[in-house]
């Protein structure tokens, strides 16, 4: 074979007994799930905001960057429920580069998968007990997320990822938020069946394990923009693309209907500082039409403490080394505003 196996990692139930939650974090993280539930069953109308750096390159600037999110959800609780990203694993369209703290604790060293693996897992629980934030991460291998199940607020299925069956099935099974992308060629009837499939129950493949799922009535939309055959970013956040999409989730049974707009990616042309931009052209939408408003539960921002993006090795603190960032003076600024037209 092609593959050297270099060790066997430790199971996610090893890892849980050796970085156990304590009953404090256990309770903060349930009564955050409760309000984000409420919000995308319709029974709370605050949005929710999903924002944070591209990758999660190291614990401290991260760490540094949502402790600052604790002041400004304080100001803006009435009206947002902030849920914080910590995306640890990094899809490359070509598979070269960074791959994310699973892979590379530290991204100018080798990766150590093993290492990773704690890595993430003592970040996202400081993060937790901290500063009160569970947070949302990406479903790139879905056998991986039993590592951090008991501490992910939100879980996000990427653009390359939602045709993926596993995904889908994984997704079926999960008590959370999960977020299914439109995919790179723009396809919604893809994304709209990714819905469909984890939103019903299914038996897999799991870990070595036949599983029943039961279904996942909180999984949703993520618009994200898509490129043509030309190579053109094709933005799909605006009010006709909110109605297209409001008209597929009429055409059958969904529950919950809901839709996140992420504010980066093809929908900016990964141009951040048109983050600002595009959700108050939303939010706008959300005001012309009441049923974009209930449709409409957030949005997803791409934010770190500097504004756009580094090469490894630079070393500048709280600046992105994947996807560029707005930095941190403009989306303060950005989630007052967006308060402001909830």
């Amino acid at each position: 074979m092609g593959m050297e196996f270099a060790r066997k990692l430790t199971i996610p139930k090893e890892v849980k007994e050796m970085y156990p939650l304590t009953e404090e974090m256990k309770q903060t993280f349930n009564r955050r799930q409760e309000e984000i539930r409420k919000i995308f069953s319709g029974e709370d109308n605050r949005m929710v905001l999903i924002i944070g750096p591209c990758s999660a390159d190291r614990e401290d600037s991260v760490l540094d960057y949502i402790g600052r999110l604790v002041k400004v959800q304080e100001q803006v609780k009435d009206k947002i429920l902030i849920i914080p990203r910590i995306y640890t694993n990094k899809p490359r369209t070509t598979g070269d580069g960074y791959k994310g703290m699973l892979h590379q604790p530290n991204p100018e060293e080798k990766p150590d998968m093993y290492k990773g693996i704690i890595a993430i897992r003592e970040l996202h629980m400081r993060a937790l007990k901290e500063t009160g934030f569970s947070c949302a991460d990406e479903m790139l291998y879905p056998a991986n997320h039993r590592y951090l199940d008991d501490l992910l607020a939100y879980v996000a299925i990427g653009a390359r990822s939602v045709e993926d069956q596993q995904h889908r099935l994984t997704a079926s099974g999960l008590d959370i938020p999960v977020g299914m992308k439109n995919p790179t060629s723009g396809d919604l009837s893809v994304m709209m069946n990714a819905i469909t499939a984890a939103q019903h129950s299914h038996t897999f493949l799991y870990r070595g394990w036949e599983v029943t799922s039961t279904g996942n009535p909180l999984a949703h939309a993520i618009l994200r923009g898509f490129m043509n055959k030309h190579g053109r970013n094709i933005p799909n956040y605006h009010y006709e693309d909110l109605m297209q999409l409001l008209e597929l989730y009429n055409q059958k049974e969904y529950a919950n209907p809901a839709v996140i707009i992420d504010t980066n990616h093809a929908n900016s042309a990964k141009k951040p500082l048109e983050q600002e931009r595009i959700a108050k052209e939303v939010m706008y939408s959300c005001h012309y039409n009441a049923d974009i408003r209930k449709l409409v539960k957030g949005f997803m921002i791409e934010s770190y403490i500097e504004d756009g993006a580094q090469k490894i090795g630079e070393g500048i603190y709280g600046k992105s080394i994947t996807d560029p960032c707005l930095g941190w003076e403009k989306s303060e600024k950005l989630i007052y505003e967006i308060a402001d037209r909830v």
